[in-house]
């Protein structure tokens, strides 16, 4: 093949030709092609050869896809399908795929059906038998994540764009806050700087890459803390222009912990409740097995209140001292001293809300009696 260097389109489709020589382009399929998000030099070669062959391009836009076949030298047949009737048109494109034609379709930018439509028209071909192929490229989600440097992230989450309204925004940013993946987020730029406001009340402490303009000429790409981001925005009125793509990086562990759990119940709170439902000695056990705490410690403040220090109404059954020694005080012998540790202010979280539904649990039946 002779290249023809005097039309850069034309040169472009041969190298594509020469790249994509030998494989295989199946009929009646329909093909998922990523375009550039902002740089015409990110279309892969494949996805240049490709919508040089097809019968027809279905596209989000025909004006914007137009222009980017023009500037490729392509003239291709363009079918409108948009959020507005999806659902209609992927029955037509149905009906050609089933005659053995080959569909691309494009979105205005990237990768379609992530944030774009697609996925209908998708589900549509699948459901009639019919195949789908993607042909990967541009993605201003994984491009984003790519550059953003978040180490303590559990894989990523993608949001797109939240809620205009302010409040619902917040609230959804709340639901954000334990999250431990980085979190992706789109915004236009008249939207931005209300955006900011809300993640720097919301999550001050958090980390946020902005992504300005990803692959164009004036891209930016910035770090900093989310209470800082209304500012840097305000510095220059170049910062709150074009396209935005937001990286919320994952909390720090500690943060993250005390989101995601619920508040623990204090010991002392605890002990009381059991002492109210069971026998010292078993609520006592029960006590230590939830909060960790040594039984001694936990029996001598038992004693403790039933002796007239904030007596909780406590069913002892006349015992005394120490629960290991409870036999030999009951007979008179003189309780061993205390050197148990100080105790902590709370059991562990997961431990119920509520102990008087364990003490229900475990009373056995000769303590119920006794109660009634």
């Amino acid at each position: 093949m002779t290249l023809d260097i005097s039309n850069p389109s034309h040169l472009l489709q041969q190298a594509a030709a020469l790249a994509t020589a030998g494989q295989d382009l199946p009929a009646a399929t329909l093909y998922v092609v990523a375009t550039p998000i902002g740089n015409l030099a990110d279309l892969s070669l494949r996805a240049l050869h490709l919508l040089g062959v097809v019968d027809a391009v279905a596209c989000e836009d025909t004006r914007l896809s137009g222009a980017l076949l023009q500037r490729l030298g392509l003239y291709r047949p363009l079918l409108a399908v948009h959020e507005h009737n999806e659902e209609a048109a992927a029955a037509g494109i149905v009906a050609r795929l089933q005659r053995g034609e080959r569909i691309a379709y494009v979105s205005d930018a990237g990768t379609p059906a992530v944030s774009d439509p697609g996925a209908r028209l998708v589900a549509a071909v699948q459901a009639a038998g019919l195949r789908v192929l993607p042909l990967p490229g541009a993605s201003s989600v994984v491009t984003a994540l790519s550059v953003a440097g978040d180490v303590r992230a559990q894989g990523f989450r993608f949001e797109g764009f939240l809620p205009t309204q302010s409040a619902a925004r917040r609230s959804r940013l709340a639901a954000l806050e334990g999250e431990r993946a980085s979190v992706v987020l789109f915004e236009a730029p008249h939207r931005i700087a209300d955006l900011a406001d809300d993640l720097a009340a919301s999550l001050p402490g958090r980390r946020v890459t902005v992504c300005r303009e990803l692959t164009k000429q004036f891209e930016q790409i910035h770090s900093l803390l989310a209470a800082e981001l209304p500012g840097w925005l305000a510095l220059q009125a170049d910062h709150r222009r074009g396209e935005f793509v937001l990286v919320l990086h994952a909390p720090l562990r500690e943060a993250a912990d005390a989101a995601a759990e619920p508040a623990a119940v204090p010991v002392d709170r605890l002990l009381r409740t059991l002492l109210e439902e069971l026998p010292l000695r078993q609520a006592v056990a029960l006590c230590a097995q939830a909060s960790g705490q040594p039984r001694n410690a936990l029996y001598q403040q038992a004693l403790a209140w039933q002796a007239g220090r904030g007596d909780p109404g406590v069913d002892v059954d006349g015992a005394q001292g120490t629960e290991e020694e409870g036999g030999a005080a009951r007979e008179g012998a003189e309780p061993a001293a205390s050197t148990q540790p100080s105790r902590p202010t709370a059991v562990p979280a997961d431990w119920p809300a509520d102990p008087r539904r364990v003490a229900a649990a475990r009373r056995p039946a000769s303590a119920a009696r006794r109660r009634r």
